[in-house]
């Protein structure tokens, strides 16, 4: 029989016989008394099995504080012994004894000052509950919290990267059009999100503009968002439709086994013979903003099912002529979704503001986007991305 169930079996006898002394001492915690001064006066079983001292060495010779480890006896000196004077009790005091070996053994402290009949302080009592389990317990929740945040700070800095890929640095330049764009993230931009968009050539005078909108946010909504930025890149070489296009995307995510859905607006842009004639398809996103000279904006494009919820969407091509000085802004609900209060910035204001500034798509992006954010006391709650496309009027 060892000794530990050796104690556990005098322990639960003596508790059977109601022998005072035996209980004490074989009690399954570390009990001390000592003098106001601290020097120890009594010492049960327990605490010396656990410690591996001699009651000899102890009793009269050692003081409690002298059994601590180095920041345990300074804490002793400014903590725990003037707190006991005051509040003749501690509770739940952490310590780490020093062995007789040199170990460390993690306990918890409660301790009683007990006063003689005239007031003065006689005798502390000290019960030392034994807490290596307890603090393993802790170090390995502060592990997994180190392991956790180390995974977090990984996943965010991925997101970014592959965000980074999403978002164009500047435009290209397309002769005889105009482009502008901007992305503003939501809040402080710490959590990435699914706004995008993308411009690139497929033709000599053929190029696709997209701008989409993934559900969520974080590594999920920036895989995806790349998914689908590139499945679009490889589907409009093939088919002229941006309907068709939108079809394929549509059957690329639903093969994906995702949760999450997006929404796009895909635009191809042709030059024939000086004029641009634009095609449109869109997927569950916002309509496009029309802004056309010496008359009032519009809506334009045909509303379409989201893309990657249902396996027969609905998605229609719309057919158009740029018109010299026309700008056609594409905006995610980042846009007109922004809040103040209860209050939403809205399709009017969009409007408003667009107009106020149609000379030149830069001048359109610029003003959306500071206004809206003004309107948000510039921390918007959802990303926001903008691109206009505008034909300059050369006569």
């Amino acid at each position: 029989m060892n000794r530990p169930q050796a104690d556990r079996e005098a322990f639960f006898r003596a508790l059977r016989e109601n022998d005072p002394q035996t209980l004490y001492d074989r009690a399954p915690c570390g009990y001390l008394s000592t003098t106001p001064d601290g020097t120890i006066v009594s010492v049960n079983r327990t605490f010396l099995s656990w410690t591996h001292y001699t009651a000899e060495t102890l009793i009269g010779q050692r003081t409690f504080a002298s059994l601590l480890s180095a920041g345990g006896r300074i804490y002793h000196d400014t903590h725990y012994a003037p707190m006991l004077r005051m509040q003749e009790n501690v509770r739940e005091i952490a310590f780490e004894v020093v062995t007789a070996d040199g170990g460390r053994l993690p306990v918890l402290v409660n301790a009683v000052l007990d006063r003689d009949a005239e007031g003065q302080p006689a005798v502390v009592r000290v019960v030392l509950l034994d807490a290596t389990e307890r603090r393993e317990y802790e170090r390995e929740l502060l592990r997994e919290k180190q392991r956790a945040e180390e995974s977090e700070a990984r996943a965010r800095t991925l997101a970014r990267t592959l965000q980074q890929t999403l978002i164009p640095p500047h435009p290209p330049e397309i002769p005889g059009l105009d482009v502008a764009a901007a992305y503003r993230p939501a809040g402080t931009g710490e959590e990435v999100g699914g706004d995008f968009y993308d411009v690139f050539q497929i033709g000599e005078v053929d190029w696709v503009v997209v701008l989409g909108d993934v559900c969520g946010k974080g590594v999920d909504a920036a895989i995806l968002t790349s998914l689908v930025r590139h499945t679009l890149r490889a589907v409009t070489v093939r088919l002229p439709r941006p309907a068709d296009a939108l079809m394929a995307l549509n059957q690329t995510l639903l093969t994906h086994h995702t949760d999450r859905f997006c929404t796009v607006a895909l635009l191809r842009l042709r030059r024939v013979e000086g004029t641009w004639w634009l095609s449109m398809s869109l997927g569950g996103h916002p309509q496009p903003l029309l802004l056309c000279p010496g008359g009032p904006s519009r809506t334009v494009g045909e509303p379409g099912s989201l893309v990657g919820v249902l396996s027969a969407p609905d998605f229609r091509d719309t057919h158009l002529e740029l018109a010299p000085g026309s700008t056609v802004v594409l905006y995610t609900d980042g846009v007109t979704e922004g809040r103040h209060g209860d209050e939403l910035y809205g399709d009017a204001r969009l409007r408003a503001t667009a107009e106020a500034h149609d000379e030149r798509p830069s001048a359109v992006v610029e003003a959306v986007l500071a206004d809206v954010l003004a309107f948000q006391s510039c921390s918007p709650r959802d990303d926001i991305a903008l691109v206009a496309l505008g034909v300059p009027d050369l006569s």
